[in-house]
């Protein structure tokens, strides 16, 4: 696998190593041992998840409070999807900025996203498929959000306003400085 740093610490792309011919193709998707090797982290996955979307389903953007804060290895499986993780760890030099990557089921990509980010997708193909590994459970009470268009962070998303289709509880999110006021 190849590791890609990012503008932000401890965010990391992840290619792994596709072998491939005329069957099809084979990857390791998470090696534990060459994930520590190549980032200093050693994480430990207790949940798999996975979404079904089409074009302009945006998800995010979603983070959970400490003690159940999440790491997360986010890959597409089929179709394509503009991954954001947003930086929301108040004391860090990168508070309020992000890194977004394009993931799909042809370039294999993944993306390392560490606790303390806020982590959201917009679909850009029908029938997408999303995969995620946390390294903590789900927990409802501590879950929280952040609006997808606040122009303090100014994510550039590929999609028009009017394309994007929200969930009623992602379109109530506050803003990333609403949400440092409580």
């Amino acid at each position: 696998m190849n590791v890609i740093k990012t503008d932000i610490e401890g965010v990391f792309i992840v290619e792994p190593q596709v072998f491939g011919d005329e069957r099809g193709y084979f990857f390791e998707s998470f090696n534990a041992e060459r994930f520590l090797a190549q980032t200093g982290i050693d994480v430990t996955f207790v949940q798999d998840n996975e979404s079904r979307s089409r074009r302009g389903v945006l998800r995010g953007l979603h983070f959970q409070r400490e003690p159940y804060a999440q790491a997360k290895l986010v890959r597409v499986v089929q179709g394509r999807v503009l991954d954001v993780a947003v930086d929301i760890r108040p004391v860090s030099p990168t508070f309020g900025r992000y890194v977004a990557v394009e993931l799909s089921g042809e370039n294999h990509r993944q993306l390392f996203i560490p606790k303390g980010f806020a982590h959201g997708y917009v679909v850009l193909d029908d029938d997408t498929v999303f995969q995620y590994k946390c390294d903590e459970f789900y927990h409802p009470a501590s879950e929280g959000g952040i609006a997808w268009n606040d122009p303090q962070i100014g994510i550039e998303w590929p999609l028009t306003e009017s394309e994007i289709i929200l969930s009623d509880k992602d379109r109530k999110h506050p803003t990333l400085k609403e949400l440092c006021e409580f």
